[in-house]
């Protein structure tokens, strides 16, 4: 019951032979300037998908012609085509009209020799109003209380140790993937023992090696689903220095693809969708209401802006004033150790 996003099913190896040679040189060519300037490969992964998108679209209704001949009346036929043929959200137009503007800048601006009149004019076409276009699902700590406990009776203890990470941590699901088990020994603990201080892993970023961050975990909360894990482990001879291996090469990590699979089972167990970045939002939510000012959130997390704290946080307005108003007036606000947590 994970939740639904259109998944694209147009790019057909078939379709992708018949695309224009300019256009598929176009953006071979893109692709390895992305890499000269270096972006992740799942960045570039990405451009990829989405502009391959749009060389179909115009190999099947724009007569294939190269790209940087599109004028604004095709842009718009495109866009019009993906969000009322194809099915794509608002959201979703912009991400592929922003690859094809990426694109057009890497032609203005690389390309000018071989194009000097080419202008970038894919954003002189406004784009569609973004709508949501599926519910936000905000857990209560009994549902995910409930879910760790299900897991755990069932012997599900990766699974287990996989969401408690999630949430004590606040780390996105391939994140979570890239810690080590060493990230968690006696020696990582700070804090007066209260928070392990990882490694540096990496994280979302530019750069083939991302943004490179020590992160942080609630350790008390944390210990008992890690140790269950690495008992079990030790018990079945799962010897890898990930925290989360692969069961078919210990020497890499697990895939995000079992992170979704796993995702659905969750959603199956709980009777709601559950999706990972649902734990960030916990994680923010639980420290706001502990009292945590917003700038130790900020430094946990490891946000170069504070006002990502407040994106993050499920509480409700009257919820949030209540911590500091009440029928006495202003208050201050309870305090609370990470124990309590």
């Amino acid at each position: 019951m994970a939740r639904k996003t259109k998944m694209n099913s147009i790019t057909t190896p078939e379709l992708l032979s018949q695309v224009s040679a300019e256009n598929k040189e176009l953006l071979s060519d893109f692709l390895d300037y992305l890499r000269s300037v270096q972006r992740s490969e799942a960045t570039i992964a990405g451009y990829e998908n989405d502009i391959q998108i749009a060389w179909v679209w115009n190999l099947l209704h724009n007569n294939n012609i190269p790209y940087p001949e599109w004028t604004k009346r095709q842009i718009v036929r495109y866009q019009n085509w993906l969000l009322n043929e194809n099915g794509n959200s608002p959201a979703r137009v912009k991400r592929l009209k922003a690859s094809l503007s990426s694109l057009g800048n890497y032609i203005e601006n690389v390309l000018d020799e071989d194009y000097p009149n080419f202008r970038n004019i894919i954003n002189k076409v406004e784009s569609p109003v973004n709508q949501p276009v599926r519910e936000k699902t905000v857990f209560t700590d009994n549902q995910i209380n409930t879910l760790l406990n299900e897991l755990t009776i069932k012997g599900h203890y990766d699974k287990a140790c996989a969401v408690a990470l999630a949430l004590y941590s606040g780390r996105r699901k391939s994140e979570i993937l890239r810690f080590h088990v060493s990230d968690f020994s006696d020696d990582k603990l700070v804090c007066g023992g209260s928070l392990y201080k990882t490694g540096k892993i990496r994280t979302k970023g530019r750069g083939i090696q991302g943004k490179q961050l020590e992160c942080f975990c609630l350790a008390k909360q944390f210990k008992p689903y890690l140790q269950r894990w690495m008992s079990y482990r030790e018990e079945h001879g799962i010897e890898s220095e990930w925290l989360f291996p692969s069961k078919t090469n210990p020497d890499e990590h697990m895939g995000v693809s079992t992170m979704n699979s796993w995702a659905t089972t969750f959603s199956r167990i709980l009777g709601v969708d559950f999706y990972w970045h649902a734990m960030r939002h916990m994680t923010v939510t639980m420290f706001i209401r502990a009292g945590i000012p917003e700038t130790a959130i900020q430094q946990y997390i490891g946000w170069s802006d504070i006002s990502m704290v407040p994106v993050y946080s499920d509480i409700q307005a009257d919820e949030h004033l209540g911590m500091y108003f009440n029928e006495n007036g202003i208050v201050s606000p309870e305090q609370k150790s990470l124990s309590d947590i």
